[in-house]
């Protein structure tokens, strides 16, 4: 099981008047970029959330694709004598999710401007897995009522959870996720599902601190959450806080839902002490247990892995191989924990390159010579990827990416050109 489907099982069980719908889908992650600042979508969806989406009204979502063959509308909602949007809250509780959108639909047709109706209507869309509906449905909510706890919940679910991660829609179920906890009138009981989607949003975008505070006040409401337990292990390894990490993983070892992830992150913080075959044994483990997650990697020799990024260098454009003129590139095994330390918050341990030292903008200092070097971990990058093919093409990759900085670009303006 990914590691966000997890949270949806979590979810689920949190809170019963928020239903954050089931998710199937992995994000993957880069762990060689710093963190931005959380920021909303600069797409489409924040464009729709923020400006409010033109809506056909609450009964759209029954709206065939173009080129569909037929309408297939809803059913008439069977609200047992009772108000819809009750009725909507209980089908979803009971896992029937056809009947909590036709009430949630009738609720919101009777009540075009009750963001609840809407949220409910999006909560079934998402379970349904009809995705696009349902950031319209959300969207709507919050254009009604931007301080909606369960909308908020519903869509940073959604954004951070549900959909395949990108920077973009992880930054946006954070803010949501945010909104939610700061507002005094969220409901006590939304709390920890608020948190739990903001700890995974800020992992995944790599601002681990963050993410351990909110982690944290998962922990402080519901001390046994095991999910909260993970993102927590998660943020600490991040941070490179290893011996904490190292503990809070061994923790979650007889965890069966999280017990892959635990000995993949074993084995490499075993990798850091230079215990090699007690690392391959724990990553064994986690193949064995998650072979989709966990792939075995495409690891070439170290004296084949440095022929590539001498391939790497030679196919860059002229103008590239003169800047790097005088600045070496080192072909190493995983990052030094002085270089992980050399920045506040810390790097990742999972890099898949650094530049070292001032940009060709600025003066070397004069303490080291040379004063600028790139550096390519073998280990980290055969992990990022699953063929050799992929395996070459991200070694290019990350060498542009170093490059970027060294000619003075940051982590950002290289996200904004593609480069992460």
């Amino acid at each position: 099981m990914s590691r966000r489907g997890l949270l949806a099982v979590c979810l689920l069980l949190l809170a019963s008047c928020k239903r954050p719908p089931p998710a199937d889908a992995d994000a993957g992650t880069d762990a060689g970029v710093a963190p931005t600042a959380v920021a909303a979508d600069a797409g489409t969806d924040a464009g729709a959330l923020a400006q409010g989406p033109v809506d056909a009204g609450p009964l759209a979502s029954v709206k065939p694709p173009d080129d569909a063959a037929e309408v297939h509308p809803l059913a008439v909602c069977d609200a047992k004598g009772g108000a819809p949007l009750d009725a909507a809250r209980d089908y979803y509780d009971a896992g029937h999710y056809e009947e909590a959108l036709s009430c949630a639909a009738q609720a919101a047709a009777l009540e075009p401007d009750l963001a609840a109706a809407h949220a409910e209507r999006g909560a079934a869309l998402a379970a349904l897995n009809r995705e696009p509906e349902a950031q319209l449905a959300y969207a709507r909510a919050l254009a009604i009522d931007p301080g909606d706890a369960d909308a908020l919940l519903g869509a940073a679910h959604l954004y951070a959870v549900q959909l395949p991660s990108t920077r973009e829609r992880d930054e946006l179920g954070a803010l949501y996720a945010e909104r939610g906890l700061s507002q005094p009138s969220t409901p006590p009981e939304l709390v920890p599902s608020l948190a739990l989607v903001a700890a995974m949003a800020f992992n995944d975008l790599g601002q681990a601190d963050q993410a351990l505070d909110r982690a944290a006040i998962v922990l402080a409401r519901e001390p046994g959450n095991a999910e909260a337990k993970y993102e927590k292990a998660l943020a600490l390894f991040e941070l490179c806080r290893f011996r904490e990490a190292k503990a809070a993983f061994v923790s979650l070892l007889k965890d069966k839902d999280r017990a892959a992830h635990a000995h993949q992150h074993l084995g490499l913080l075993l990798e850091r002490e230079g215990q090699w075959a007690r690392a391959e044994e724990h990553f064994q483990k986690a193949r064995a247990l998650e072979p989709e997650d966990f792939p075995p990697p495409p690891l070439p020799s170290a004296d084949e892995f440095k022929a590539q990024v001498t391939r790497a260098l030679a196919d860059l454009p002229a103008d590239m191989r003169k800047d790097l003129e005088g600045v070496p590139v080192a072909a190493e095994e995983i990052p030094s924990e002085d270089d992980l330390l050399a920045n506040q918050p810390p790097l990742s341990p999972t890099i898949l390159g650094l530049f070292r030292g001032p940009s060709l903008q600025e003066p070397c200092d004069g303490s080291e010579t040379p004063c600028r070097s790139v550096a390519l971990y073998r280990r980290n990058l055969a992990r990022a990827v699953r063929t050799p093919e992929e395996l070459r093409e991200q070694i290019r990759v990350t060498l542009l990416h170093e490059i970027g900085h060294l000619r003075g670009e940051d982590d950002e303006e290289l996200a904004a050109r593609g480069l992460e």
